[in-house]
């Protein structure tokens, strides 16, 4: 699979990157042999960029990829992410809670450094130097290579970018979640900084598969999700058909197509893909060799240009913790 840079001097990652968290069971139960045959599946196709976090699975994610690179650790750009809520309630000082997290992260994945580390949500109650600080620590100290935030409003990157260069920042981005491109993705073009777009498939409404409610799983997170919910959900699905319309007259599944699109909107942009299975890997991964022409890219816009999508991304009571 074709490569590209993160960010203006940062890692080289695969074209499209696989993100961990849906074998963890956030959007229901998950087989471990299952979970396991995606993830050989993921080097299989060629995608060398998987990411993880602390917080899915209470750390167990984190166990699983350690144990599916183990062989081919050097061949990995190994990603994680420091959750500062799990943390809230400690009387240790801000830099012992920050080192115990990414300590606690290699010790988990079975590594001895991190190639990139995110910050998870930006914290609502300190400045974000005092946790960039520590975290530009270990990068320092030799456990990380380089540093990335989530979900960091154009403000708060450029905050943290002047104590510690930020090589990549992990945003949801995708055909209808497009709210980036106004000021954020110009600030981070600016200061050279890479783009990792996470559920770059809208927690699969582009992915073809979600045609009615009763497809979601009992206990599947997005139950919760208004975009997923009543009228909301109707009015994406319209946006969704013409999408499809387009794609199958290429003769490309919808989820690729999605991909191509967010690919072709510059060389700094890196797709994170989830998948429970390995049919799902093999769908995302052939959108890398997707190419889209602009009249293509004019027809996608003309369907759902920026804002079209219907209902919140998350439930009301994380919107307060994101972009910050």
């Amino acid at each position: 699979m074709e490569h590209r840079r993160l960010g203006a001097t940062g890692p080289s990652s695969s074209k499209i990157a696989f993100g961990a968290m849906a074998l963890t069971g956030i959007y229901g139960a998950i087989d471990e042999r299952e979970a396991f045959a995606t993830l050989a599946c993921v080097r299989e196709r060629g995608i060398a960029h998987i990411d993880t976090a602390e917080v899915y699975g209470n750390g167990d994610n984190e166990r699983m990829i350690g144990r599916a690179i183990a062989g081919y650790r050097d061949e990995v750009l190994l990603a994680t992410k420091f959750n500062f809520r799990q943390y809230a309630h400690s009387d240790r000082p801000w830099p012992e809670v920050v080192r115990s997290s990414i300590e606690g992260s290699l010790r988990r994945l079975g590594v001895d450094y991190l190639d990139l580390w995110y910050l998870h949500r930006v914290p609502i109650d300190r400045p974000i130097e005092e946790t960039w600080d520590p975290m530009a620590q270990a990068v320092r100290d030799g456990l990380v290579r380089y540093l990335g935030i989530s979900e960091a409003s154009a403000s708060t990157i450029r905050r943290a970018h002047a104590v510690h260069p930020i090589t990549a920042l992990q945003s949801e981005w995708s055909l209808l979640t497009r709210e980036v491109e106004h000021e954020i993705l110009p600030t981070v073009r600016e200061l050279g900084v890479g783009f990792v777009a996470y559920s770059p498939l809208s927690r699969g409404l582009l992915g073809g598969r979600i045609r009615r409610p009763e497809d979601l799983e009992h206990g599947d997170w997005r139950r919760a999700v208004p975009r997923f919910q009543g009228a909301d959900l109707e009015a994406n699905f319209a946006i969704v058909g013409a999408l499809a319309r387009v794609a199958a007259a290429k003769d490309i599944t919808l989820a690729q197509l999605a991909l191509a699109w967010l690919c072709a909107q510059g060389d700094d942009v890196v797709p994170l893909v989830g998948a429970r299975k390995p049919a799902h890997v093999v769908d995302s991964a052939g959108a890398a060799d997707v190419r889209l022409s602009a009249e293509d890219l004019a027809e996608i816009d003309a369907i759902v240009p920026r804002g079209s999508a219907a209902g919140d991304r998350y439930p009301a009571e994380y919107l307060p913790g994101l972009v910050r």
